[in-house]
């Protein structure tokens, strides 16, 4: 081998195991990254989780159907003329309030004044004819006795004088009838309520036949509410009406953040509509301050009874998996432990729990989906953790142990 090639086969050598000493010692760095990664994985498995938990505790649970309902009145009335007239004075302020009786327009009387004069004149005047009548049915009568007068005659006069009084009859009807048609001059409220906007202006002639009458009247004191239930929650409903015991009702607004009013249920339709399987309930409601208005939409929820000491945890607390329905519990030692658990119903954001837990057990609300059995836990709010506002919200609403009436 000449001078030449030596040097260069000797240079390729250096070269090609410079790159396996490098090679070699990626390797080995990696190898180490991944063990010290693996322990601190392994470390980090069972290094203690921040959790937070709640007592399940023991109370009187309200429980409640939830249905859309609309408020309805218990009357509704348009108020109509009885009578034409030219509309003379609104006694009312539109949208407020009346009783029943009180005076909400008045027509102008002067036509029926003049009626009313006429039937009268003409009472007095049949009335005269049948004294002069009577007079000489009298007269006749005695006639006949001494046999000085025909017994047609008399008979004559005695038909006469049933004519004049029947004409008097009619003229006091007519009587009667103008002082009516007089009386509907005045259009008083039939039934207590608010008013609505008038439909007729001052000046304007009243007919007895116009559709939107002179205004509306919409009884609030009390009223009712229409909702529905379907037909599988009758059962909770019917024992109670069937023994006439008044279940709660509460409305709530449009986004159930505040209750509006209380009332009680009042009666159940008679069937179940075919096309929806719900069945129309009507609840009543004093509605003393007024709250609730015609034709408004509410949220209806229907206490239906009232479980007695009964378990409660949140709802949230709650898990769903191959063992069923269960929570993680607690235990003295800070680990936890899978505690399957027979739930019943709910309630809002709480769970009555049938079977599983007494009150006092500890369960998990927040941070389950980092747990396993046996697992060590470290309860937030503790030292080096922050409080849970889960946690915190429920000890609040259950420090004291609430007995709804």
């Amino acid at each position: 081998m000449t001078l030449p090639n030596a040097r260069r086969f000797r240079g390729k050598t250096t070269l090609i195991l410079g790159l396996l000493l490098l090679l070699l010692t990626a390797l080995v760095w990696w190898r180490i990254a991944a063990t010290r990664a693996a322990a601190q994985n392994q470390r980090g498995k069972f290094a203690p989780q921040v959790i937070s938990a709640v007592q399940a505790v023991t109370r009187d649970m309200p429980l409640y159907l939830n249905a859309l309902g609309t408020v309805t009145p218990n009357n509704t009335v348009t108020v109509h003329s009885m009578v034409n007239g030219q509309l003379q004075r609104i006694a009312f302020v539109e949208g407020g309030m009346v009783k029943a009786g009180q005076l909400l327009v008045e027509l102008d009387p002067r036509p029926y004044q003049v009626q009313l004069a006429q039937a009268q004149g003409q009472l007095l005047h049949d009335q005269a004819l049948l004294a002069n009548a009577q007079i000489d049915l009298t007269r006749y009568q005695t006639l006949q006795a001494q046999n000085s007068i025909a017994e047609q005659q008399v008979a004559a006069q005695a038909s006469l004088v049933k004519q004049y009084q029947g004409s008097v009859i009619t003229d006091r009807a007519a009587v009667d009838n103008a002082r009516l048609q007089l009386v509907y001059c005045r259009i008083s409220a039939p039934v207590s309520g608010r008013v609505g906007l008038k439909q007729v202006d001052l000046g304007n002639i009243v007919h007895s036949s116009d559709a939107n009458g002179v205004v509306v009247i919409t009884q609030m004191q009390p009223t009712n509410v229409l909702f529905s239930i379907p037909e599988d929650d009758l059962s909770q409903v019917l024992p109670a009406l069937n023994a006439h015991q008044p279940l709660l009702v509460e409305a709530w607004d449009r986004g159930n953040l505040r209750k509006l009013a209380e009332g009680k249920l009042l009666t159940a339709d008679n069937q179940v509509s075919a096309s929806t399987g719900t069945v129309a309930l009507k609840a009543v409601f004093s509605n003393a301050d007024n709250i609730l208005f015609p034709q408004q939409f509410v949220n209806v929820r229907l206490r239906t009874e009232v479980r007695r000491n009964a378990v409660v945890i949140p709802l949230a607390a709650m898990q769903r998996g191959q063992p069923g329905t269960f929570v993680y519990l607690v235990k003295p030692d800070h680990t936890v432990s899978l505690r399957v658990i027979v739930a019943g119903p709910t309630s809002g954001d709480q769970l009555i729990v049938n079977s599983g837990l007494v009150a006092g057990d500890r369960v998990v609300l927040d941070g389950v989906d980092r747990l396993r059995e046996g697992a060590r836990v470290i309860l937030a709010g503790g030292p080096g953790a922050a409080p849970a506002a889960g946690a915190a919200a429920w000890k609040g609403k259950h420090h004291h142990a609430a007995n709804p009436a």
